[in-house]
């Protein structure tokens, strides 16, 4: 189980391969996305208590630094970004459509996979849209002039349906049946990246036509606006003087967002074009997350292992 878990972008890449190549029949489980993360939410439930929520809520500064940065540094590097490679106004458009979403349910996996702050980033995916529902047409008006209408309901029954429902039932159950969770809480890291490889091979798939309408300059945009949201999430939260295991989480949180929106978005109020950006955001995103997670969640293993042996042998003298 250890191996295909350090395996995770590996499998990642092979399977988005295998999506283009097969794209018909990963498409066509396009209706089980939501089933499917609900189910892996439900099973990062598992592994949360009360107490976790209330450690978040507890200490609202992480979450704050985490919304601030989630709704200042994206679309302001997804503008940027956009004018330096001077990408048309479409795309550009699309750029900042997606920089100006909320976090997406899949960062909340990758933190789980990364070993990061569950509790926190939930809290964060859940607080950013309800936030975005007001923030992200503010956002678009400001940076493009344009006034784009959400669906609000929509919105808020979606995060309730695949995010805040499967995670509650997750921590009931928790509580209702510890000894059965503690049985199978090894086998859960390795059955939510099955799931979330799934995942990742139909949002490719569902994409693959329209991958070869994509420039390569288009494809560096999108790349850098995630690294850059990445890198920027860590290193604010570090110097605000949140922990490593936060740090780990808002840079997930701010790195990847709700590219899903953000192609429903520019599709109904834009242009196919503008549905680019989020296209390929969809895909980078959880390939770039996948890879972190698996880069953070060993190093943090090794470490509880290293602590772990350190107090053993203190024990034994």
């Amino acid at each position: 189980m250890t191996r295909f878990n350090a395996l995770f972008p590996v499998w990642a890449l092979l399977l988005s391969l295998l999506a283009v190549r097969f794209s018909a029949t990963f498409s066509s489980l396009e209706s089980g996305i939501v089933p499917l993360l609900a189910s892996v939410m439900f099973i990062m439930g598992l592994t949360l208590s009360p107490a976790d929520f209330k450690r978040v809520g507890g200490r609202p500064q992480p979450l704050l630094i985490g919304l601030t940065l989630q709704f200042l540094l994206m679309p302001i590097i997804a503008l940027i970004l956009a004018r330096m490679l001077q990408l048309s106004e479409q795309l550009t458009v699309g750029m900042v459509l997606v920089g100006s979403c909320a976090g997406g349910t899949a960062s909340n996996v990758m933190t789980f996979l990364a070993r990061g702050d569950v509790a926190l980033s939930v809290s964060m995916t859940m607080v950013s849209t309800l936030v975005g529902v007001v923030a992200t047409p503010l956002l678009c008006t400001f940076y493009l002039s344009e006034t784009v209408s959400v669906d609000t309901l929509s919105m808020l029954f979606s995060i309730v349906q695949i995010v805040f429902v499967p995670v509650l039932l997750g921590v009931w159950l928790s509580q209702l049946q510890g000894d059965l969770v503690q049985r199978i809480q090894p086998f859960l890291p390795s059955l939510s990246i099955a799931i979330i490889l799934l995942i990742i091979a139909i949002v490719v798939a569902l994409n693959a036509g329209r991958l070869a309408e994509v420039g390569v300059l288009t494809l560096f945009a999108v790349i850098l606006h995630n690294l850059c949201g990445l890198a920027g999430g860590f290193y604010c939260g570090r110097l605000l003087g949140l922990d490593m295991r936060q740090s780990h989480t808002i840079a997930i949180e701010v790195g990847m967002q709700n590219s899903g929106l953000g192609v429903a978005l520019a599709l109904q109020y834009f242009s196919a074009t503008a549905a680019l950006p989020g296209a390929l955001f969809s895909i980078w995103h959880n390939i770039s997350g996948s890879v972190l997670a698996s880069i953070w969640g060993r190093k943090r293993d090794s470490l509880e292992y290293l602590f772990k042996d350190a107090g053993r042998r203190e024990a034994e003298e």
